[in-house]
């Protein structure tokens, strides 16, 4: 444990009998690197050097260094390929619906720069991922999600929208004129005489 500073001895005196001290018992030999060129010293002056040797040495990804923004928008980018070998159409909609929730708790929060990043269209990457899987999956590729959007739409009532076509999942259709709407056009125009 290193005493305490005498308080009639300027820094720089106590601060070099400790180094001397130091070199006395043997403290400074044998260290790591001895006698070696530094690395990079002729290297231009990088400001964030120390940031790319603690990256170099702990072996991360460079990606670490980017902001959540761009991080999502690169994960969004690779999806079709993150999913290219599952093997659903559930699995890799769960997958779509996973990073879309991570892009949804930035977009509420946003942290760093702000850069727009959309959600991923579950319908692309999903025909993407048909399209990957090529003819060879057949039948077997359907899933109740294909199901529910290829089947026939039904109409029922819907109180305050009225009736309209409804989906076999539930989504009505395109929403009915109000009825002053109707009214204005069924309303015959008269000519005006000048």
């Amino acid at each position: 444990m290193t005493e305490r500073k005498p308080a009639d001895l300027p820094v720089g005196n106590w601060v070099d009998q400790l180094i001397r001290a130091a070199q006395e018992r043997g403290e400074f030999d044998d260290l790591p690197g001895a006698g070696k060129p530094l690395r990079g010293v002729d290297a231009p002056l990088d400001e964030d050097w120390w940031v790319r040797q603690k990256i170099r040495d702990e072996g991360l990804p460079a990606d670490a260094l980017l902001p959540p923004a761009l991080l999502l928008r690169k994960e969004v980018a690779e999806l079709p390929e993150v999913v290219r070998d599952l093997p659903t159409e559930d699995a890799v909609r769960e997958a779509v619906r996973d990073v879309n929730l991570r892009v949804a708790a930035w977009i509420r929060t946003p942290t760093g720069p702000v850069i727009p990043v959309a959600p991923a269209d579950p319908e692309a990457v999903v025909a993407a991922w048909r399209a990957a899987r090529g003819p060879a999956g057949g039948e077997e590729l359907a899933s109740p999600a294909q199901d529910r959007a290829t089947a026939e739409p039904r109409t029922e009532p819907h109180g305050d929208r009225g009736s309209g076509p409804v989906t076999a999942h539930g989504d009505l259709g395109p929403p009915r004129p109000s009825w002053w709407q109707r009214l204005l056009r069924r309303r015959p125009r008269t000519a005006s005489t000048d």
